[in-house]
């Protein structure tokens, strides 16, 4: 049967047919027909019913994929903005309607081969990598499967694959086409070339004032000022309110008391390593046994210690360098493997764990108690200045008032000048910059709430409207552009001139000299540049667009006019490497079954049950 499919598709017929399916049928729609479809099934395809079980089986399988990408779950509302049910109903119809065209076509798995696939799935293989019946049950019960489900799934996937491998398993790509890009991708050129800068021509005549303004007014869109808007601002957070507390000695020693028993501090350790070779392992090995200190040893064989510094176990990633320093003796050494070989690990100092004295935890006590106040202060204090605000009191008067800083900057719609702010949360930037562009200067402006249990209090003091710019603003700008445009309008007409004495036969080491540069030789390059950037791929695809007796100009990506002549082609030979061919082949095979199923599973028709679609995803949310 496979043989006759196989037959059939690389037939003549076999191929118009595929050609009508694939490109005949190039709209896709989606109609929402319910008049004809039971309240159970969400979609048909054809004759085969896609029923809500199947659905929210594939929906939620789809769900947990998309979990893993972005950390959690997405809402209902998220995972219809990303397209998530659509998609699944497509996949699902996709394989429905490959289901049909296998049945069409007579293909089926025996029982044997779907035990076979049984046995051979990890998921349900046990401690000893064989299949059990325990491991088995368990995930169709997570899965939510049954086991007639799960065969019948597992049929109908295997019937697919028979039916894709028959059609694209040997697709080939033709040995013409893989020379034919094996030249585009590897065919070499070597030129001879020379670079001509401002160095190389005469100096531009400065601009007039009349020449300045008459640049001015045609590029009068380049040089404009953004509107900018200034603003005072206050913010209050705990953190704000507590950076001017003071906390007595009495307090934190208090504090200190209290907590004493929960605070802790972890053992560090102050460590050292050196990489060893073979021989040197020998030698530490024996200095270990013997109980020769490990600074001699390093000396001994001419070594540098490096220091990783005074750290606690958790402070190391590397696992068995943090096993190996916290169980070694202090002045002790221990030797472990390491990524490039073995290596000796020193201590050299301990500091000892367990509870902190006052004074080391002093400052962070002092912090903490002043957090708290501030937090148990934070509403009365908010009320107070909503309060004022509403009183038309300035922001100056409320910071003042409440030890608060006041800052002041002219902002931009981009927000960048909000830096001010001192550990402004990336987020709230945009929401800040946007509500002060929406504001009216001199209105009483609403608290903007900020990340991390804060809000943000602002006074529009001024607008300054964008505008053009005037000339005496911009004339060091103005005469700059035009300066530059004039140079390299100079140096393009030079290497347009230079391609022209090549183009009457003239040596290009002729004319360089005559630019009083030297030429240069390059190194073989391909079409897409050469590998150390002496020659990139702007230039390349300028060398490539001749044969070998090319030449021409162009100008780099990073702005150098280059005059070049090709001295040597050397054209690649023989089919693409393996690795390449094959991975071509394999997106040739892809974009062929892409484009199959698509045009499968249109022609069988798509019907969508949508208050069906609805009901079952309105299960997800548990509505």
């Amino acid at each position: 049967m496979l043989d006759s499919l196989r037959g059939f598709a690389k037939s003549w017929p076999g191929k118009i047919m595929g050609g009508f399916l694939l490109v005949g049928i190039a709209g896709f729609g989606i109609n929402n027909v319910i008049t004809d479809l039971g309240t159970n099934t969400v979609a048909r395809v054809g004759n085969e019913e896609i029923n809500s079980r199947q659905f929210l089986r594939a929906y939620q399988s789809q769900l947990n994929e998309v979990a893993q990408q972005i950390g959690s779950v997405p809402t209902t509302e998220q995972a219809t903005s990303l397209g998530i049910p659509g998609m699944v109903l497509q996949n699902l119809a996709q394989d429905a309607a490959l289901d049909q065209m296998a049945d069409t076509f007579g293909l089926g798995v025996s029982d044997d081969k779907l035990s076979e696939m049984l046995r051979a799935d990890p998921s349900f293989q046990g401690t000893l990598g064989t299949f059990d019946p325990n491991a088995f049950t368990q995930v169709l019960q997570m899965s939510g499967l049954t086991e007639a489900e799960y065969f019948k799934d597992q049929g109908d996937a295997a019937r697919r694959q028979q039916l894709i491998l028959s059609l694209f398993g040997d697709t080939e790509l033709p040995a013409t086409a893989s020379q034919l890009i094996n030249r585009y991708s590897a065919d070499q050129r070597t030129v001879d070339y020379f670079v001509l800068d401002s160095f190389n021509i005469e100096t531009p005549a400065a601009p007039t004032e009349a020449e300045l303004a008459a640049y001015l007014t045609e590029h009068q869109t380049e040089f404009r000022t953004v509107e900018t808007r200034s603003v005072q601002m206050l913010r209050l957070s705990p953190a704000d309110l507590a950076k001017n507390k003071v906390i007595s000695d009495d307090a934190i020693a208090a504090e200190y008391e209290r907590t004493k028993a929960n605070l802790t501090k972890p053992e560090r350790r102050t460590i050292q390593q050196v990489v060893l070779t073979p021989e040197q392992v020998t030698a530490f090995e024996a200095g270990l046994t013997a109980g020769t200190p490990f600074e001699t040893l390093v000396t001994d064989a001419g070594l540098t210690a490096t220091d990783l510094g005074t750290l606690a176990q958790a402070d190391i990633t590397d696992a068995s360098l943090a096993t190996a320093a916290f169980g070694v003796a202090q002045g002790g050494f221990v030797i472990i493997d390491g990524a490039t070989g073995k290596r000796a690990i020193h201590v050299s100092a301990i500091e000892a764990g367990g509870v902190p004295t006052l004074d080391e935890v002093r400052d962070q006590i002092a912090q903490n108690l002043a957090l708290t106040e501030a937090r148990n202060e934070l509403a009365d204090v908010q009320d107070g200045i909503e309060e004022l605000r509403a009183a038309f009191r300035p922001l100056s008067e409320i910071a003042e008032r409440y030890k608060l800083d006041l800052y002041e900057a002219n902002v931009t719609a981009n927000g960048t000048e909000l830096a001010v702010l001192p550990d402004l949360a990336a987020e709230d930037t945009p929401r800040v910059s946007q509500a002060i562009f929406k504001a009216t200067e001199g209105a009483l402006t609403a608290a903007i709430p900020l990340a991390g249990n804060g809000n943000l209090y602002f006074d529009l003091t001024k607008v300054e409207p964008a505008r053009d710019q005037t000339l005496d603003e911009v004339r060091d700008a103005v005469t700059e552009a035009m300066t530059t445009e004039r140079t390299n309008d100079a140096i393009l007409a030079a290497t347009e001139e230079a391609v022209k004495r090549l183009d009457a036969g003239e040596a290009l080491a002729d004319i360089a000299a005559s630019y009083n540069v030297f030429p240069q030789l390059s190194a073989p390059f391909t079409r897409f540049g050469a590998a150390d950037g002496s020659i990139d791929g702007t230039v390349a695809s300028a060398v490539f667009a001749g044969d070998a007796t090319h030449h021409g100009s162009a100008v780099s990506g990073n702005g150098e006019f280059i005059v070049f002549q090709v001295v040597d082609l050397v054209q690649a030979e023989g089919p693409l490497e393996a690795a390449a061919n094959d991975q071509l082949e394999n997106e040739v095979r892809i974009g062929l079954y892409g484009d199959f199923v698509s045009a499968v599973r249109d022609e069988a028709g798509l019907r969508i049950n949508q208050q069906a679609l609805s009901q079952a995803l309105a299960l997800t949310t548990g509505q």
